[in-house]
């Protein structure tokens, strides 16, 4: 028969939403006094994206047959030998999300954006890097393309965005660090062109090198969104120069619907998973993420959301350039994992 998925975890879900989306709202709507222009354009953002996730919440399921009917389907290695590691669970949900939020930022377009926004170009290169992304990454589900290819696909779909960008190419050096290197802003010219694109690079496949557990993948993702969200209204709030001030209102247009239909994704993929998000999600993700740090000009400051990644990176350095032996998958071997799983085992 037609495949049946658990129910989403809602509860988590609406907690997470409200534990993210609330500090955001405060801010927008009553801590800072934001210009009603700018609050009109969050508020119908908001309302596209809530729309989003309901959208989702219907599709993953319709979604999840069809894949599993045409064999995209991956089983849980981290629970082999347990009853749960046996089962069939449908891969590549994140094309569902992917198209869901493409379709929320174009017509998004239709309330914010005139003819002749100077911002049209940019944000129309945005989502185009963020499709050929979307692309990239099911093409790399279906075909399980090799890791040293992995890291063209990235530079491929950042091309659109580079062409188009239009902004400042100097950095703000940290206070501390600008008696040391003799100037508060660096011009780096061409290279920061390069570093953007670097950036492209390393946010995609970092998200991606951090899965292997339930709901690690779209978890770290929405943790990072939401820091993005509060990150870009409290620039807002604080900053007296408009195109500083739009650049952030740039970069929450283009957060806010992914941090919705992420959300909507988290509460099927959440303990214990009843889809995979597949190498389309994780890489969707990154770019996303890297594309709202460069147009939203804070790309230095999108790296300290990304921390923990930056971390598992270097950990992972070793065995990605073959220094030591790099299995396909790398997972955590803890004798009390075992012993739980011996015991479960028992129980059954």
């Amino acid at each position: 028969g037609d495949l049946v998925l658990r129910p989403p975890n809602l509860r988590l879900v609406l907690a997470a939403m409200a534990l993210f989306l609330a500090p955001f709202s405060y801010l927008a709507f009553v801590h800072y006094p934001l210009a009603a222009d700018l609050r009109r354009s969050i508020l119908i953002c908001g309302a596209i994206s809530l729309g989003g996730f309901f959208v989702v919440l219907r599709l993953i399921p319709v979604a999840a047959r069809y894949l599993l009917r045409r064999g995209m389907f991956g089983k849980d290695i981290n629970k082999k030998g347990l009853p749960m590691g046996e089962i069939t669970v449908p891969e590549s949900l994140g094309i569902v999300v992917g198209i869901v939020y493409l379709v929320i930022a174009i017509l998004f377009q239709h309330f914010n954006f005139t003819a002749d926004s100077i911002w049209l170009v940019e944000y129309n290169a945005a989502l185009a890097s963020v499709c050929f992304m979307i692309l990239l990454g099911f093409i790399d589900d279906v075909l399980d393309i090799p890791w040293r290819v992995k890291l063209l696909l990235p530079t491929i779909a950042a091309l659109p965005l580079l062409m188009a960008y239009a902004g400042g190419t100097s950095i703000i050096i940290p206070k501390p660090l600008a008696s040391y290197v003799g100037v508060e802003v660096l011009e780096l010219g061409w290279m920061y062109k390069l570093f953007m694109l670097l950036l492209a690079v390393f946010c995609t496949n970092s998200i991606n090198i951090h899965a292997g557990l339930n709901g690690l993948e779209v978890g770290q993702t929405v943790v990072i969104s939401a820091a993005v969200l509060i990150h870009n209204v409290m620039r807002i709030g604080s900053s007296k120069d408009l195109e500083t001030q739009q650049a952030h209102a740039f970069s929450i247009y283009l957060v806010l619907p992914f941090l919705t239909t992420s959300l909507a994704l988290l509460g099927f993929n959440w303990y214990p998973s009843s889809v995979f998000v597949g190498d389309t999600y994780t890489y969707f993700a990154g770019m996303t993420l890297a594309v709202v740090g460069i147009l939203g000009h804070f790309s230095e400051t999108l790296l300290l959301f990304f921390l923990p990644q930056v971390l598992n990176f270097l950990c992972s350095v070793p065995q990605l350039f073959h220094f030591v032996p790099c299995p396909r998958h790398r997972l955590p071997r803890y004798y009390f994992f075992l012993l739980v799983q011996n015991c479960q085992l028992n129980l059954l």
